[in-house]
């Protein structure tokens, strides 16, 4: 049984010596010093696909952004997903089993003075307790604005004062600069762009070379693999037919022990008709068994 365990060590080595195929492994049940093992080796793929999220939110002032400012402002919000990019590899077969690392503890702050879609509760032009027409409020807002933009040309060309220099200027500017974003995006709104990555776990199978990997909409972003309203994420597997080993042991050998030969098959990510990762990989899934032998007893 010590040559036994010896070829597979053996096989190891050969193994990275062949330039036909890298990939192999024990095949059936091998007894060593631990005892009884059995092996049927098999491939794990991991598909990671990016989406990303392109928001759009009118600000409260956009129906006057035209008669204040001179500009035209989105009015309603708008959302669109695309997907950015996406990729397959191997994983390892032991990461699936290994416990989840405990979630790190956090705390969340709720900022009282940013309402949920990111704009103030309290606008920066309010200055009253009174309550102005919508009209009324965007004028005082624009002019806001103006003035902001006077004082800052009045502190650059040295008009405000001869004490503002340095630090002081660059902090006075960015204060300026802070203020003035705050009240155009009262107009014009906000565009928000989020980037999510998701993993899904594929298991090939000898007789299937398609496998929808999940499904996507351009309203929605990812989707599961059930709902039909979206394109299908297809991850297509072209093995290549071709698992050449050099370590085969001949019609003649009597002692030998059973090997498996991964195929070198091609795994393509497709959306939409568009190609989003190649990769060749090793898949044991399309590859075959071979008979190795056994260092002979001298």
């Amino acid at each position: 049984m010590k040559f036994r365990s010896l070829a597979f060590a053996l096989l190891l080595w050969a193994a990275g010596a062949a330039a036909q195929n890298p990939y192999i492994a024990p095949l059936g049940a091998s007894e060593g010093a631990a005892g009884v093992a059995v092996s049927d080796p098999h491939t794990t793929l991991a598909v990671d696909v990016t989406v990303e999220c392109d928001r759009t939110l009118a600000g409260p002032y956009a129906r006057y952004a035209q008669k204040y400012l001179g500009v035209r402002a989105p009015l309603t919000d708008k959302s669109a997903w695309s997907v950015r990019s996406a990729s397959v590899a191997l994983l390892q077969t032991d990461m699936l089993y290994e416990s989840a690392a405990p979630a790190a503890s956090r705390q969340e702050v709720t900022d009282y003075s940013v309402s949920d879609d990111g704009f103030a509760r309290i606008q920066p032009d309010k200055m009253s307790m009174s309550m102005p027409p919508l009209d009324e409020a965007a004028r005082n807002a624009a002019n806001a604005i103006f003035s902001l933009r006077r004082h800052r040309l009045e502190l650059i060309t040295g008009e405000a004062g001869e004490n503002v220099f340095g630090e002081g200027l660059k902090s006075a500017l960015d204060e300026i600069a802070r203020q003035e974003q705050s009240y155009l995006e009262l107009f014009l709104g906000k565009r928000v762009v989020t980037t999510e990555t998701r993993r899904y776990v594929v298991y090939p199978q000898p007789d299937k070379k398609q496998y929808i990997v999940c499904r996507f909409s351009t309203a929605d972003g990812l989707l599961p693999e059930s709902d039909l309203s979206g394109d299908m994420v297809l991850l297509q597997i072209e093995p290549s037919g071709k698992s050449v080993s050099a370590v085969e042991a001949g019609p003649r050998e009597q002692s030998y022990t059973m090997c498996r030969v991964a195929d070198l098959s091609t795994c393509t990510v497709i959306c939409a008709g568009r190609e989003l990762d190649r990769v060749v990989l090793p898949l044991f899934e399309f590859g075959r068994s071979i008979r190795v032998a056994l260092p002979r007893r001298k």
